[in-house]
């Protein structure tokens, strides 16, 4: 009977200690020291809240730039990836459907983060291959002119973001804030 007392006592302590103390602990810092992250990192713009720049948005028309492919339709509540793996015959053909979508007549061969969605299903960047990869598609569908796909190309450049402290990950680009800012680029 002691050692049950005992058991329970613990349980208790660390039901009170992992699932009440050390959640309210880290909402108050993340709220304190993360304001914008622990609010979910939304953009807002004129009090209408545009997306979120760490989760994916979906982007079809091909005058935008296109995330990459996302195993749960970019909806952030059942995030995930399909657990396919490289032997799948499913895998093969979802990945020969999207390679389709993006027929190059370069014939170039399509970035891989284009074909291969992320562990989460929900990865707001592509790297800045696929973005210029994708660059004569929007410039086409929005009809811009040498100058303005010059532009497009800076814009490209300008929201490329460095490794994090220079050494974690890769370059990326940030989908939304680059679809944004093709907006501003003037519509046609």
């Amino acid at each position: 009977m002691k050692t049950l007392l005992t058991a329970l006592k613990f349980i208790m302590l660390m039901t009170v200690l992992t699932g009440i103390a050390y959640p309210l602990l880290i909402t108050g810092v993340g709220r304190l020291f993360f304001v914008r992250q622990a609010e979910g990192s939304l953009i807002i713009d004129g009090g209408k809240i545009l997306g979120s720049e760490l989760i994916a948005q979906k982007f079809t028309d091909p005058r935008y730039f296109w995330p990459r492919p996302s195993a749960v339709d970019y909806n952030p509540q059942p995030s995930g990836g399909s657990n396919l793996g490289p032997t799948s015959a499913s895998l093969k053909d979802s990945i020969m459907v999207r390679r389709s979508r993006f027929a190059a007549a370069d014939g170039a061969p399509v970035p891989a983060d284009l074909l291969c969605a992320s562990g989460s299903g929900l990865d707001p960047h592509i790297s800045p291959e696929a973005a210029r990869y994708q660059l004569d598609r929007v410039a086409s569908a929005r009809q811009l002119d040498k100058a303005q796909r010059t532009a497009l190309l800076s814009l490209i450049d300008k929201y490329t973001e460095a490794p994090t402290i220079g050494i974690l990950g890769q370059s990326r680009v940030n989908v939304l804030w680059l679809n944004l800012a093709l907006d501003s680029l003037g519509r046609r």
